[in-house]
């Protein structure tokens, strides 16, 4: 089917937020922009003793404005859960937000008022990876993002670190074929443009301004033969140094980049 031959979506809808059991976050940027946005996800906070910061008071306000219990405690509590990571004397035990179903996200999809536009992250297993991915995603103004549910990083604690809010605002998707689903995508009048190295066309070459999916690789491998072969087209970036590819979540941000520079 041709491009202009695809339908588009029409309206807007908003994440559904399944949540399951309890979790822990960290970190002060993380606790504040949940305390924020989702207050009604935080069962306790945990400060490090001895902290009395401005930041430090601002959670303790935000806390205290939305029943947050807090307890104060000693570090060793902290690391006993969190390990040597960055927690900046803060912790929360939350409910954590799930992934959610292949048929929410045709239900976004039937409800957008803009015009689709989606990241595909095809095995990146990298929490770290996941969350700047996630991170510039909800800069850019993706809609939602789609991951496989086997070999694929799932939304955790360093995700939600790392994505300094974005975990926790994003539409996140799990399906089981993704390839399947791409299909679908298309079906649905959404062009689906696969980042590859081996592509002879550059990214800046590639018209990125419709109902667009940006598809991405794992972390070394790139993208699986299957996935590339359903893509409508893969682009490259052009690599005039001496390293022969860049990060995922670097790539990723550049991609997403020039569909913004192009759709504006």
């Amino acid at each position: 089917m041709s491009r202009s031959g695809r339908k588009s979506g029409s309206k807007s809808a908003p994440r559904s937020g399944a949540i399951t059991e309890k979790s822990y976050l960290y970190g002060l940027n993380t606790i504040q922009g949940l305390l924020t946005t989702s207050p009604e996800r935080m069962l306790i906070i945990y400060l490090e003793q001895n902290r009395n910061d401005k930041r430090i008071q601002t959670i303790q306000d935000l806390a205290s404005r939305h029943g947050v219990t807090i307890q104060h405690c000693q570090r060793s509590l902290l690391e006993k859960h969190l390990g040597d990571a960055n927690h900046q004397g803060v912790m929360a035990e939350v409910k954590p937000i799930a992934a959610q179903s292949e048929n929410e996200l045709y239900q976004l999809l039937d409800s957008l008022d803009a015009t689709p536009f989606l990241l595909c992250l095809d095995g990146v297993t990298d929490p770290h990876n996941l969350g700047a991915c996630l991170r510039t995603a909800d800069a850019a103004g993706v809609q939602g993002v789609i991951v496989p549910k086997d070999n694929a990083c799932s939304l955790n604690a360093t995700v939600s670190k790392v994505a300094s809010g974005a975990a926790e605002m994003m539409p996140f998707f799990s399906v089981t074929n993704l390839t399947r689903c791409l299909r679908e995508l298309k079906e649905r009048g959404i062009w689906c443009v696969g980042l590859a190295g081996e592509a002879e066309q550059d990214l800046y070459q590639t018209d990125l301004k419709g109902p667009l999916a940006i598809v991405m690789g794992a972390e070394g491998k790139g993208l699986r033969r299957l996935t590339a072969e359903t893509c409508d087209s893969l682009a490259s970036l052009p690599m005039f140094g001496h390293v022969s590819s860049l990060n995922v979540s670097v790539t990723t941000g550049i991609a997403l980049y020039e569909a913004v520079r192009q759709r504006t």
